[in-house]
């Protein structure tokens, strides 16, 4: 393989991002396919914000560009990303910019009832952040839900296992057999 490929995991909090993007992991090591995997949410997680980036953008991206670095200098080609907003248009150009710009970009988004993420939510919150993750999750779902791309796949996460959900992220790669 001389090109990279990624595959970007994204969706509202509470919808199982980093444990299906884990789980995607187990499947690939089961098959023997080397890849990578890093979570997105902790690429820009330092406070205050860099001036003028708001939204930590700049130093998610020179973290992921340096990360990604030191895994392609080991011939690692493949990547699952998780992160809430990473399969929108916006974000491609931070993908291209770290892996190369003929990257092959697969984007999932993984999908939940409010009842749902609250549940999840509510099973991990046990802090201060309960409330405005709560918020932040239902914003953050009407957002995607109106401007994911088009080629983007949605995967319904309620009522279903990791397995099965972590199965139909990794059909849409093609990079082994799911089912």
């Amino acid at each position: 393989m001389d090109h990279a490929e990624a595959l970007l995991i994204g969706g509202r909090a509470g919808v199982g991002k980093t444990t299906v993007g884990w789980e995607v992991s187990v499947r690939l090591r089961a098959a023997e396919i080397a890849h990578a995997v890093i979570d997105g949410d902790f690429m820009g997680q330092v406070h205050p914000a860099p001036d003028g980036d708001p939204h930590r953008a700049s130093i998610a991206e020179a973290n992921l560009t340096a990360v990604w670095g030191n895994y392609a200098a080991l011939g690692y080609r493949r990547l699952v990303y998780t992160n809430t907003v990473s399969v929108l248009d916006e974000a491609a150009g931070q993908f291209r910019h770290a892996m190369g710009a003929d990257v092959r970009i697969v984007r999932v988004l993984l999908t939940a009832s409010d009842a749902t993420a609250a549940a999840r939510l509510n099973g991990r919150e046990i802090g201060s952040e309960l409330e405005r993750e709560l918020a932040n999750s239902a914003r953050k779902a009407g957002v995607l839900d109106e401007r994911a791309p088009i080629d983007t796949v949605r995967v319904v996460t309620d009522g279903r296992s990791v397995v099965a959900i972590a199965g139909d992220a990794l059909a849409v790669t093609g990079w082994v057999n799911c089912r």
